[in-house]
């Protein structure tokens, strides 16, 4: 029996999760948090981190569990808010799936980057050309009908399980508890910079708050991913395993970045691992296994990047798809050509990732700001998530710990942005101005006329939208 007939079980469905969240910022995120925070900070940092998406996952575990019948995570918000609220956050998520692979594509750059320096740092001409190059042959692929390349995803798998727990072990073997302590919550550093002893380009990473709230972004694009099975509930065994499945997930994802991004300050200090190219745990590793440690890493990289590549050029397409059905987007968008894939969805993505690797060629960090409009963007739909959670909860469930699981989820998704990102989430609301005129088209198509809450609400969207332009052009908003 096949496995769509029997279903996705739990075990795969937790596969989901992980292996949908492993992709390229674990083999970064040492060096990006070595930048703005100390060991202290981080590991505090991540507690936050933890008990948010803690929250976030057990907010799918109980709709999952109370509410089986909606597929798709878009569907969350539809439902409990209107076909408008379930637009925003399914275009949300496409717009995070393919600003994902443009993150792919500067850390796949900057990887090939140690063994051919001109790709240095991920966003060069060359590195655009290689990159368009790539990412228009996985999209021709799965315009032919590759939309299950099982055999890729077992090698992707291997080389990322194998690259991580190899990193790990000798992480834990070259640990020096003196290294991990000399600065533990940066105060060092700080009063260095204060006495000008650090140069003229230093930065002081301020306190203990600062230090944690600079991480959140940071940390937040490293579970994009942990709906994952929630995505594929139409396909679960057993629908009320997916919110379990979500639990365990994130408890596995939890103790394999805290050791990747926390063990490496006790081999480097974190203020040298801050100097390091991108991705910095290859150039940590190229220290520790003098000769093959660096390559071993790379090529885990590269492999594990083009894996997840290839499943985020299918994802906004079978999202967009999905969405077609649902009324939201035009039936085109959904439309399968010969081979079963959906062209025209895939050919517009394409061409959107085109546009943005040729942009990023402008960018002073290309990587920094791919990442970190992808996890702007998925938030929309994390906390149209949280935000059910609480309604449900209220209204139906009236269950007042999972309005205060609601709550914690959808105030850490929500500080975490404005805090860190609110000029990512300015420059999302451009990305969703041609969207408004595609899901106007869509529910005129199907006779529904657009409400005056709906127009207000594009309105005020597209009006920030249209504010994070013009401040680009003042050079408020960088890129």
């Amino acid at each position: 029996m096949s496995e769509k007939a029997k279903g996705i079980g739990l075990f795969g469905l937790i596969g989901m999760v992980v292996s949908s969240c492993i992709g390229s910022g674990v083999f970064a995120i040492t060096g990006q948090l070595a930048g703005v925070a100390s060991p202290g900070a981080v590991l505090v940092a991540w507690a936050v981190v933890g008990i948010g998406f803690a929250a976030l996952a057990l907010s799918l575990n109980n709709l999952g569990a109370k509410k089986p019948e909606l597929k798709g995570i878009f569907q969350y918000a539809e439902e409990g808010f209107g076909p408008l609220a379930g637009f925003v956050s399914g275009w949300g998520y496409w717009l995070s799936a393919w600003l994902g692979n443009i993150a792919f594509a500067t850390m796949m750059m900057s990887t090939l980057g140690y063994f051919f320096p001109t790709f240095l740092p991920g966003n060069t001409l060359p590195c655009v050309i290689v990159a368009s190059l790539f990412m228009w042959a996985l999209t021709f692929l799965v315009i032919r009908g590759v939309e299950s390349a099982s055999f890729l995803n077992a090698i992707v798998m291997v080389a990322k399980v194998a690259s991580l727990g190899i990193f790990l072990v000798f992480a834990i073997f070259m640990f020096n508890a003196g290294i991990f302590t000399a600065d533990f919550w940066g105060n060092v550093y700080n009063n260095a910079v204060a006495a000008g002893e650090m140069g003229a380009d230093a930065a002081s990473m301020g306190g203990l708050f600062e230090q944690v709230m600079n991480c959140m972004i940071i940390m937040m694009w490293v579970f994009i991913g942990i709906e994952g099975a929630a995505v594929m509930s139409s396909r679960a065994r057993n629908k009320h395993e997916v919110g379990k499945a979500t639990v365990i997930g994130l408890i596995c994802l939890l103790l394999i970045y805290i050791g990747c991004s926390v063990l490496p300050y006790g081999y480097m200090s974190y203020t040298e691992i801050a100097q390091l190219d991108y991705p910095a745990m290859l150039y940590v590793f190229d220290s520790m296994a003098p000769g093959w440690g660096g390559a071993f890493i790379s090529i885990a990289i590269i492999v594990g990047v083009a894996g997840a590549w290839l499943s985020f050029t299918m994802l906004p397409a079978e999202t967009t798809s999905e969405m077609a059905e649902r009324h939201l987007l035009p039936e085109s968008w959904g439309k399968l050509n010969s081979k079963g894939a959906p062209q025209m969805s895939l050919l517009l993505v394409g061409a959107c990732i085109q546009v943005f690797l040729i942009v990023l060629m402008f960018s002073e960090d290309a990587y920094n700001f791919a990442f970190s409009m992808c996890t702007v963007s998925i938030v929309i739909t994390w906390a149209f998530i949280a935000l059910y959670q609480i309604k449900f909860s209220a209204k139906e469930d009236k269950n007042a710990a999972q309005i205060a699981i609601g709550v914690i989820a959808l105030a850490f998704q929500v500080v975490g942005v404005l805090y860190n990102g609110w000029s990512f989430l300015l420059l999302t609301c451009v990305g969703y101005i041609p969207g408004f005129f595609v899901y106007a088209k869509a529910r005129k198509d199907r006779g529904y006329a657009l409400t005056k809450g709906e127009k207000v609400g594009m309105g005020v969207v597209s009006a920030l939208g249209v504010a994070a332009l013009a401040l680009v052009g003042m050079g408020v908003i960088g890129i």
